[in-house]
Parts: structure tokens; C-alpha cells; sequence
């Protein structure tokens, strides 16, 4: 008797949260137009779990405990950078002043000089030179890792650990909940408590989490610092190039850097501020450690970005960077799905005359991203930008070399995800010896690849054409 009317209020009811979602998919202060646009055609297309899916995932939500401790933060902050110091700023080529200044409006740390920067292209010597400083330390050692694998890269900086704690020097290690979920339920994570390093877990998740806060948000960062002095960044987590959960797909291949000089103190900073965030305990004292200028150090700037940043930085210091170049662009990223704006300026860089190379693997660890990658293949080629594919393992270092003189490297990919949504850490280099070592790296993964034949590219069938542009639009949503 009351079946229909029931179900039409109940279809009803449903169209209305729809257009409630969609109505506030709209108003949102943030987000990219075709994110939105995407947004509301999933919403409008899939019946109450369009509506949830982006409840869930669609909005960049902190939780309100980590806005309060983000808040506490900020007063951390005014303490720190209100004490009297020697910033040891640098002296930038007018050229790439501005870049410097955008990153210090977004990212607060300005560019510095006389840093020793080492570059490390291999993930055994990395894992080997962090060991080694590990080894030596005798304040502390602060480690920060997405991915923390109970493999024999992590054992020997586990076992590391173990050493410099039994020494009496503080250990503290912060790994993001999702990205070392096997690390945190090992036998590793135990003896590391039993032995006194300190080991919390970033960016908990929970059933009950899901509803206050977006659960993808992650830590991405990838970084270390030692004795306030010695610092580590770049793309490589705390495991074997083998990566035994997508053994598959290796190897990965990443770049990393050793610095010593000022711009340690950034790293340690980030470090701190990540740490409070997730344990609540303020290591205030460490930041007290201002390492001197190194003899023959070069310029830098460590810019960290998140969910929090002041309009997406990472992406307008990209975009920044395309638009100065005048040579030559290199740029290396496992993930290619970027927004409008970054796409927009790597085609005027390359209609400008600009030589400009993109390398990505030919095979990715995510099926959808990869097929989202190629959906830029077409328009890129047009534009003149020559897309090659890495055939050698898992191109997972995200670097970017401009006109010889200018690097960015760091945790940051060309996407989304690590513009708007994670926390990263990116280092900027102003020297013209390091972006040219750089370089020859770059040349070696160029070597290893195959260039994308505009050609074929033209030529390919309907259906594959369909099944990339498809996982283009949905690109806003990864």
C-alpha cells in the first residue's frame, strides 16, 4: 500500500542530498574547476556512493584536533623565528631571485648559502651513507619516511638506530600510518620500542578518523637529520630498491641528498613541526642547533609543502620555473596527472622554444595513474615537449633541471595528490656544478628510455584513445 510512495520519497530524498553535495562542490573556497566538474559527475552519475565517496575523500579535512594542534603550531612557530639569528641569506642571480622570494611567501624559509649537497643516485648508498651518519651521531637522529619496509634497508637503519639509542643518543622515528602499515605490525617495530627509539605513526587512521577527517591525506615526505646538522631529502623511503610489495615493477629508482649547511635547520624544523603534530611533544631545544656555512657550500631553499599551504606552493614554484626557463627543462616524476595550470605552463615553455623533456616509466605501479599519464601524451608531443618513457624499473626520483643552473628535487610528483593534498618536501638548488651533475643523471634515465613517437601516438586505436581520456577526467579526483 505504501511501497511507491515510499520509494519516491526515498528517490527524492537521495536526488536532494546530491544536489545539497553538489551545491557545496561549488561554494568550496578551493579546488581546481575540473575538479569540481569531475566531483559533480560522479556525484550526479552514481547514486549514494557518488555523495559518500566524496564526503570521504573529496575535501581536504584535517580533523579538528590536528587544526587545534595546528593552531599551537603557529605560536611554536612565532617563538622559533622570533629568536635572534644569522639566516645566512643567499645572493641569487637576479634571474632566480623571484623563485626564491615565491618559495619564502609560501613555503616561510628563504634560499641559503654555503651548503655542501651530495647527490645520491644509488638506494644502496644512500641507505649506506645514512647508516654511516647514524653511526656517528651523538645528539640525535630524526628520521621521516613515507614508506618504512622491514626489508634489509630497513633492518640496517633499524639496527642503526638501535646503536645510536644504546649509546644514549635520542632516536625518533616518524613514518606515515598507511605507507608503513607492515613496518608498524613487524617484529622490527618492536625491537626498535624495546631498544628506546621513538617510533610514532603519522596521520593515524580509524573507522571513526574517516568521518572527521580525509583518510588520504598523507605523509609523503622523505627526509633525516642528524645532530642538527647533516640532513637527507628526496624520493627514497627507508627500503630496498627490490621493493618487495611491487617487486614487479623494480626497480625504484630514486635521488636523494646529503647536505650539510644552513639548510639543514629547515629539514630539522619540518621534522619538528611534523613530530608535534602527531605526538604533541614540542623539541624545541634541537632547533637552538643553526649549523654554519660550509667553505665552498652552494645556494638552497627546502620548501615544504601540505594541505595547509598557502595556495598550493609546490605548484606555483613549478610553474615559476617553466616560465624562467629559457634552454632547456628536464623533468623526471613516477606520476604525471597535473593540474591546469602546471600543464598549461610545461606547453608554453615548449612552444617558447624552451628544449623541454619529460620522463616517466613506461611501466607504473597504478594502472589508473599510468593510463591518466598518457591522456597528456597527445597534446604534449603537439606542443613540441618530448615525452619519454623509462624501461629500466620504476622511475621514482621526481627531479627538475632548468637551463643548466637551477634544480628542484624532492618527494613532491607531478600530480595532484602531491600539489594539493600531501605533505612534502622539496629541495630548490641554485648552483650551476649540481644542476649539471644533476643533468648527467637525467641523460642516464633518458638513456634507458624510449622517446614517444608522436607518429604512433596519432595512430592509436579508439578504444585505448577512450580508455586513457577516461582515466584523464578522472585524474582530478586521484
Amino acid at each position: 500500500m505504501f511501497g511507491e510512495p515510499v520509494t519516491s520519497l526515498a528517490v527524492a530524498g537521495e536526488l536532494l542530498i546530491r544536489l545539497i553535495v553538489v551545491v557545496r562542490i561549488l561554494v568550496r573556497r578551493s579546488g581546481q574547476p575540473s575538479a569540481r566538474l569531475a566531483w559533480i559527475v560522479v556525484v550526479m552519475l552514481v547514486p549514494v556512493a557518488g555523495p559518500l565517496l566524496y564526503l570521504l575523500v573529496g575535501e581536504v579535512r584535517l580533523g579538528r584536533r590536528r587544526l587545534r594542534l595546528h593552531a599551537m603550531l603557529r605560536e611554536h612557530q612565532r617563538e622559533v623565528l622570533g629568536v635572534p639569528h644569522e639566516d645566512h641569506p643567499a645572493a641569487l642571480a637576479p634571474d632566480y631571485a623571484p623563485i626564491a622570494a615565491l618559495a619564502q611567501s609560501v613555503g616561510g624559509t628563504r634560499a641559503r648559502r654555503g651548503n655542501r649537497i651530495r647527490l645520491i643516485s644509488d638506494s644502496r648508498a644512500m641507505i649506506d651513507a645514512l647508516v654511516a651518519d647514524i653511526d656517528a651521531a651523538q645528539l640525535h637522529c630524526h628520521l621521516l619516511s613515507y614508506i618504512y619496509l622491514p626489508d634489509h634497508s630497513g633492518h640496517a637503519v633499524a639496527e642503526a638506530l638501535i646503536r645510536a639509542a644504546r649509546r644514549g643518543v635520542p632516536c625518533r622515528l616518524l613514518v606515515d600510518a598507511i605507507g608503513s602499515k607492515a613496518f608498524l605490525a613487524s617484529p622490527l617495530k618492536r625491537h626498535l620500542d624495546q631498544a628506546g627509539v621513538e617510533v610514532v605513526a603519522s596521520l593515524p587512521v580509524s573507522p571513526l578518523r574517516a568521518l572527521l577527517a580525509r583518510m588520504d591525506i598523507r605523509n609523503h615526505r622523505k627526509l633525516a637529520v642528524i645532530d642538527g646538522v647533516i640532513a637527507y631529502a628526496g624520493s627514497q623511503n627507508i627500503a630496498d630498491a627490490a621493493f618487495a610489495p611491487k617487486a614487479r615493477y623494480a626497480p625504484w629508482v630514486d635521488a636523494s641528498v646529503r647536505i650539510r649547511g644552513p639548510v639543514a635547520w629547515d629539514l630539522q624544523r619540518l621534522f619538528v613541526e611534523d613530530w608535534f603534530l602527531d605526538s604533541r611533544e614540542w623539541l624545541g631545544e634541537v632547533l637552538a642547533i643553526r649549523p654554519e656555512p660550509e667553505a665552498g657550500g652552494i645556494d638552497a631553499q627546502i620548501i615544504g609543502t601540505g594541505p595547509m599551504s598557502y595556495n598550493y606552493a609546490m605548484r606555483q614554484v613549478q610553474q615559476a620555473a617553466l616560465h624562467l626557463a629559457r634552454e632547456e627543462v628536464v623533468i623526471t616524476s613516477p606520476y604525471l596527472v597535473p593540474d591546469e595550470g602546471t600543464i598549461a605552463s610545461i606547453h608554453a615553455t615548449a612552444r617558447c622554444g624552451t628544449n623541454t623533456r619529460l620522463v616517466v616509466p613506461a611501466r607504473n605501479d597504478s594502472r589508473m595513474v599510468a593510463a591518466a599519464s598518457r591522456s597528456y601524451y597527445a597534446d604534449l608531443l603537439e606542443s613540441g615537449v618530448d615525452v619519454l618513457e623509462y624501461r629500466q624499473g620504476l622511475l621514482h626520483a621526481k627531479t627538475m633541471t632548468v637551463d643548466g643552473r637551477l634544480s628542484i628535487l624532492g618527494s613532491a610528483n607531478l600530480d595532484r595528490r602531491s600539489f594539493e593534498i600531501n605533505f612534502e618536501v622539496s629541495v630548490i638548488v641554485y648552483s650551476a656544478p649540481f644542476t649539471q651533475e644533476l643533468r648527467a643523471l637525467q641523460a642516464r634515465y633518458m638513456a634507458d628510455a624510449r622517446a614517444v613517437d608522436p607518429a604512433h601516438w596519432l595512430r592509436l586505436s579508439w578504444p585505448r584513445r577512450l580508455y586513457y581520456n577516461t582515466a584523464g577526467l578522472l585524474g582530478a579526483l586521484l
